[in-house]
């Protein structure tokens, strides 16, 4: 029981955390968005809604494939994914205490505070070994069933998210393409230090 309550704390805290990275953001799209982003952003440009939603409606989008081709990657933590980081961007955007744009280095500065935390976000809540977020277990699935690796997999969905994302008028400039080379590092290191920490947790409530 208090394992699970340590890796569900992880875990939401985590998702929690990716959200605000995402509304950071979002505050500066002018500067671009991660490609997943970029396309959640073109479909609230386009049919309304808010982004948070059109992120929780394509997560469960890509569950459903992954539902069809592979099942192996979907549990209770994919689906909790794709339901909450979209509302908790809202959130965060609602309650509008966040920086808004302005054109000038502020805006860099705030676009790098969301790429580190959203690295931190995204190995804290892998740590906590609830379950893959929707899109990685779609990319898992592409991985095995074409036999790339999985940063090919990665690369080749990200490029085909992008594309048409960009085409439906997404948000898409230089920072865009700087997600995957600096969030992704982050994202291992804080991966490997919450998976000790969560152990660590475990083993000393154990013990108590």
């Amino acid at each position: 029981m208090r394992e699970r309550v340590i890796s569900y704390s992880f875990f939401f805290l985590g998702l929690m955390l990716f959200g605000f990275a995402n509304a950071i953001a979002v505050k500066v799209k002018y500067l671009g968005l991660h490609p997943w982003e970029v396309l959640n952003v073109a479909m609230f440009q386009k049919f309304g809604f808010t982004i948070g939603t059109w992120s929780a409606l394509i997560g469960l989008f890509f569950v459903a494939i992954s539902w069809f081709v592979n099942r192996k990657y979907i549990n209770i933590g994919t689906f909790l994914n794709a339901l909450l980081i979209g509302p908790f961007m809202d959130l965060f955007l609602w309650l509008d205490f966040l920086p808004a744009a302005t054109n000038t280095l502020l805006d860099y500065i705030n676009l790098a505070c969301s790429v580190i935390i959203g690295g931190i976000a995204g190995g804290l809540y892998v740590a906590g070994g609830v379950g893959a977020g929707p899109r990685d277990g779609f990319m898992m699935t592409v991985s095995e069933r074409t036999r790339l690796s999985v940063s090919h997999s990665r690369i080749l969905v990200e490029s085909i998210i992008l594309l048409i994302g960009y085409l439906m008028g997404g948000p898409v400039f230089v920072a865009t393409f700087f997600y995957t080379f600096i969030m992704s590092p982050i994202f291992q290191v804080t991966l490997r230090f919450f998976r000790k920490l969560r152990m660590q947790l475990i083993e000393e409530r154990v013990k108590v």
